[in-house]
């Protein structure tokens, strides 16, 4: 595997490929980013992996400066799984200047649910991906569907501004017990660790109700709200809403069922396709 850390060597060493496919990272990985990467594999000539903190998509009370750095076990985990390239900028090679130009995405999609309890998010996630994107330029790119609405941002921003990247889902990698893989795992002591698991397990009984035909689907979220927070989290949204544009239900439309929840020091969140 090669280790870039400039964007001129990056792009001069891709020039070569007609395919990049391509898995932007924060670091701190776990099987579930490299599922990613091995899926990435299959789709290019290239397999092409980015660490990067991107601060932008970090709020000022956030934990941009305690977000774990892992360096050493990402770059075994990444050659592990089959990456060829590691792009891994620091900020001033990324963000030369201050980022005055940035990435809005459609309030509609990107100022609900994560984008409502962490405003400007998306702001963030999209400006560096299409950064990331102008350094790369992939042909795909996989995103994982843990994140999924992260990912519907970045394909419609792709569609909007004609960009030649296919975007792939990734599927959610889970823990025995059902518990989303999640950087932020690793914040949580033993006993919230096994609690954690709570949050997919709500997902799961909210979807199997809906399911089952359940036509209250207010009703069902404020009784998820409630339970959860009855356990000692605090939620800021468990709900049910279209694949497609994360919008309310409507009759004949394939659903997603997603949570966000805080337990203790931690905001874990995770979803769940119906």
């Amino acid at each position: 595997m090669k280790i870039i850390h400039g964007i001129a060597e990056l792009r001069a060493h891709l020039g070569g490929y007609r395919k990049p496919a391509f898995v932007p990272t924060m670091g701190n990985l776990h099987q579930g980013h490299l599922s990613l990467v091995r899926q990435a594999r299959a789709l290019g000539d290239v397999t092409v992996a980015s660490i990067f903190v991107n601060r932008l998509q970090f709020l000022p009370h956030e934990d941009f400066d305690r977000y774990p750095r892992t360096w050493e076990a990402d770059c075994a985990g990444l050659q592990g799984a089959g990456c060829d390239v590691l792009f891994a900028p620091d900020e001033h090679e990324l963000y030369p200047q201050p980022q005055t130009c940035t990435v809005h995405p459609a309030a509609d999609l990107a100022d609900i649910l994560e984008g409502q309890f962490r405003p400007g998010f998306f702001i963030g996630v999209s400006t560096v991906v299409m950064k990331l994107f102008a350094c790369v330029q992939p042909r795909v790119a996989v995103f994982g569907k843990k994140d999924y609405q992260q990912l519907l941002v970045i394909r419609h921003m792709v569609r909007q501004l004609a960009l030649p990247v296919e975007i792939v889902a990734g599927e959610t990698q889970r823990a025995p017990d059902g518990l989303a893989l999640s950087s932020r795992n690793a914040y949580l002591d033993a006993a919230q660790r096994a609690e954690a698991v709570q949050l997919s397990l709500t997902l799961r009984q909210m979807a199997s109700r809906v399911r089952a035909g359940i036509q209250d689907v207010a009703g069902l979220e404020r009784e998820a709200m409630a339970a959860l927070a009855a356990r000692g989290w605090e939620p800021d949204y468990l709900t049910v809403r279209r694949r497609a544009d994360l919008l309310p239900p409507t009759p004949h439309a394939p659903l997603v069922v997603l949570g966000a929840a805080r337990l203790g020091a931690t905001r874990l969140i995770d979803n769940l396709e119906i």
